[in-house]
């Protein structure tokens, strides 16, 4: 595995480095890469999240902490100059393999340093129970992308006050304050941050990958697409019917149907869930004039295996969701 480097070594915004790895999968000709990277204090939330209800937007504001969308699914985490960003590009299209052997080489790293460090068998890396590291994948040019977080010295006030998680998420894993749920890295091991960033690519890596100055103005050019309003914001029209679950496994998962006159019009998704594509356009091309009847809605799905769009989601689980009280 190559380990990708910069030509000019200067602090970017958090989406330059989101373009970086689409810059990898697209432009490079390697089955695995990685890289590092960090940000001054920012959000980063999901593909299919709502930013009003994952965001604390007036404390992001009133202490300059950065909000940006990514492209993969996954929950809404917060990064700064003490959490250590981690990228892997591979050739491997299958989530259940690229994620096996990103967090596998993780985990080895540091267990290597007498961390005792586990998967969780989602996608969080934990110490005792307690989250150092949350991983979320997307599908990029035929090649997985999976990138994540290593929570080293983090400011702890900042994430707890910058994200503001579903009532109904917190509940479902019984858990009184986001506080009893994390910690960091620096709590296990006594390494200066350098010196454990440069552990882990001397570690997960063999041989380097240097992006020229052309190279760096491709991914800049990619990087604009993150700051587009509708891309940022998205869209959020009204619809007629909201159900929220969290679903082991799965993640939280908000759907919103539009339906009239008793059949449906359009359906949304929003929630920390890991999908592959654009699952609210493939639902409505699969569900649109359907009448919104368990019956109908049932034989609508009978050829699509919902697991295929939603990680680890089945369709008894949608059907029930959706219909249900």
């Amino acid at each position: 595995m190559k380990y990708i480097s910069l030509s000019v070594d200067s602090k970017r915004k958090l989406p330059f480095y989101l373009a970086m790895e689409e810059y990898v999968a697209k432009y490079l000709n390697l089955d695995e890469a990685f890289f590092m990277w960090q940000v001054k204090p920012t959000v980063i939330f999901g593909r299919n999240q709502l930013v009003e209800k994952e965001v604390n937007l007036d404390y992001c504001a009133a202490h300059g902490i950065e909000m940006y969308r990514r492209k993969s699914g996954g929950g809404c985490v917060y990064a700064d100059m003490g959490n250590v960003m981690f990228s892997y590009i591979t050739c491997d299209y299958n989530v259940s393999n690229a994620y096996g052997k990103y967090v596998d080489k993780v985990v080895t790293a540091l267990n290597a340093l007498n961390v005792n460090a586990v998967s969780n068998g989602r996608n969080d890396i934990v110490i005792d129970g307690r989250k150092i590291s949350g991983n979320a994948f997307y599908h990029v040019n035929g090649k997985s992308v999976v990138h994540g977080t290593m929570l080293y010295d983090t400011d702890m006030e900042n994430m707890i006050n910058a994200i503001t998680p579903s009532s109904v998420k917190l509940s479902s894993n019984g858990v009184e304050s986001v506080r009893s749920r994390i910690t960091t890295l620096n709590k296990y091991m006594d390494m200066p941050q350098d010196d454990f960033k440069k552990y882990v690519k001397e570690r997960v890596c063999e041989g380097e990958f240097m992006l020229d100055n052309s190279a760096i103005k491709v991914i800049e050019e990619i990087e604009e697409s993150y700051y587009n309003e509708k891309f940022l914001y998205g869209k959020n029209p009204r619809y007629s019917i909201e159900k929220e679950a969290h679903i082991e496994g799965v993640g939280l998962l908000c759907v919103k149907i539009k339906v009239n006159r008793g059949v449906i019009k359009d359906i949304c998704f929003s929630g920390d869930f890991f999908s592959s594509g654009d699952i609210c356009k493939t639902l409505t091309d699969i569900l649109k004039d359907v009448p919104f009847t368990e019956e109908c809605i049932r034989d609508a799905l009978a050829g699509i295996n919902m697991s295929n769009l939603i990680m680890n989601l089945n369709n008894e689980q949608f059907i029930n969701l959706i219909i249900k009280e």
